[in-house]
């Protein structure tokens, strides 16, 4: 069951790679980055959840952060050409 799941969000990732390649803007390719990110954080917690392994949460929250954190920088610098 969770093995379909997560084959569903990996066929829905090609969709949104699609959208990162054509994107008619920078904003629509950054957002088509951070959502195949938050499609790999929900892949990892589906495989911790299939074999029994609480801390691929952690791994899964510490995988979401940084895909956060990396959004939110590299829109600024497109935005402001800095980082400051």
């Amino acid at each position: 069951m969770f093995s379909f799941i997560a084959v569903i969000i990996l066929i829905g990732v090609f969709f949104v790679l699609f959208r990162a390649i054509k994107g008619p803007t920078i904003f629509d390719r950054v957002l088509s980055v951070n959502l195949i990110g938050t499609k790999a954080v929900v892949v990892i917690a589906l495989i911790g959840f299939m074999h029994d392994r609480p801390e691929f949460m952690d791994i899964a929250l510490t995988y979401a952060l940084i895909n956060f954190i990396g959004t939110i920088a590299f829109l600024k610098y497109i935005e402001k050409n800095k980082l400051d």
